[in-house]
């Protein structure tokens, strides 16, 4: 989607107002359209014609807690809006659709692969992957979208268990199977061909992998989910390749969207740039800025466990209720001028990382790949030109780029 200010007099009929479309955050920006909710209806039911409604929740304040309340909004019925009516058929099997205390036991095993210390450890391997990765931009024009597609793989792929021939195929796969609709990643005439191609290809390298690790166990985190005993038994193969696809979704909905959306914005504001080349200890509180401005998921969905409300507003048990997370990055009442790239910005109480019991177990290894990728690109290069036209994703979910052809000017001694 396009990251546009609106302009502080439009607001958008509620009639006229569609989130579910995908198409429209390919060719649009819906920042006017969550803009007019959050000032007149910031609890409001999505109508959807022949199709089960839900709650839209806008403002801040509300997706908080509709993040943070697992009591309340459930996860285990599904998480994005393709899953509202029918529910997610997952549901309770995976990491991302399963609420505390079942979901305490596999969180506690993916933070260990995940942690602070492990990115510690790992700190040499993760930065030799980046270069290794943003070498090509050493060689003219590359497109930055597909180039960054691969980071999540390449600082992980090790850490989960997955073998370097796999991460490719792995990392298109992954990102088809989360944006089937764009034509990008068209692999048949239909959605629904290329999504059920996704997961064919998905599920069988996977289901390889956890064959492999049944019969000689490692450090990685398929190891460990196969370790790990739910009820005193032993985990289900194919309860651990969900959640591998778990994992993969995550990681993949987040850093090289941030990626791409962040340089975006530092080429369109090149003293900026210029600022981060002189001084590089920057980068850090420059990219939280980049989490909250890409502000990707778009948005995350749960389900009324009981009646409650939010605001003024009755939810009953069984309603499903979306939180615009996109919407809550440009919050107003939280964020001053929120459309505006702050580099510098603090505090910045984004929640690009999620929140509550979700709030993403791969955090620490995001902020410290993104770290190492823009304090090798401010470092080796004067400048970043686009040099053709930046294709948006077609979803409802990812605030994605598809296509970003850039030309860097490297630095000369």
């Amino acid at each position: 989607m396009r990251i546009t200010a609106p302009p502080p007099d439009v607001e958008v009929p509620l009639a006229e107002i569609d989130l579910f479309d995908p198409a429209g955050y390919r060719d649009g920006c819906r920042h006017a359209a969550w803009r007019t909710l959050r000032r007149t209806a910031p609890v409001w039911w999505h109508e959807r014609p022949g199709q089960p409604g839900f709650w839209s929740v806008t403002g801040y304040a509300d997706c908080e807690r509709v993040l943070k309340d697992h009591r309340t909004f459930s996860s285990a019925s599904g998480t994005v809006l393709g899953s509202v009516g029918a529910g997610d058929p997952a549901g309770g099997r995976t990491i991302s659709l399963m609420d505390p205390p079942d979901h305490t036991a596999l969180r506690t095993t993916a933070m260990r692969s995940f942690s602070h210390a492990v990115v510690r450890d790992r700190a040499g391997r993760i930065e030799e992957q980046v270069r290794k990765l943003v070498a090509p931009l050493r060689d003219g024009e590359q497109d930055f979208a597909v180039l960054v597609r691969r980071l999540p793989m390449a600082v992980s792929g090790e850490i989960i268990g997955i073998p370097e021939e796999h991460w490719d195929p792995i990392a298109h796969w992954t990102a088809a199977g989360l944006s089937p609709e764009d034509p990008a990643f068209a692999s048949g005439p239909t959605t629904a061909h290329t999504l059920r191609r996704a997961h064919h290809e998905l599920f069988a390298r996977f289901a390889e992998l956890i064959a492999h690790r049944r019969r000689h166990p490692g450090t990685d985190l398929i190891s460990g989910l196969l370790a790990l005993r739910p009820g005193g038994k032993p985990m289900e193969d194919g309860d651990v390749l969900l959640n591998c696809y778990s994992f993969m979704a995550g990681a993949n909905s987040t850093t090289p969207h941030v990626a791409a959306h962040t340089l975006l914005a530092l080429i369109e504001r090149p003293d900026e740039w210029a600022r981060l080349r002189a001084d590089p200890e920057r980068v850090p509180t420059m990219l939280e800025e980049g989490v909250r401005w890409t502000a990707t998921p778009h948005h995350l969905v749960r389900r009324a466990l009981r009646d409650t409300r939010l605001g003024d507003v009755a939810i009953a048990e069984g309603d499903w209720v979306c939180a615009w997370t996109g919407s809550a990055q440009r919050d107003e009442s939280v964020f001053d001028r929120p459309f505006h790239f702050d580099p510098a910005r603090s505090p910045n109480h984004h929640s690009g990382f999620g929140g509550g019991p979700h709030y993403c177990v791969g955090a620490p290894l995001s902020r410290f790949a993104l770290r190492v990728l823009f304090t090798e690109l401010v470092t080796a290069f004067e400048r970043f030109d686009l040099v053709g036209p930046v294709t948006h994703l077609t979803s409802n979910w990812i605030n994605g780029v598809v296509a970003m052809p850039v030309l860097g000017k490297e630095v000369r001694p």
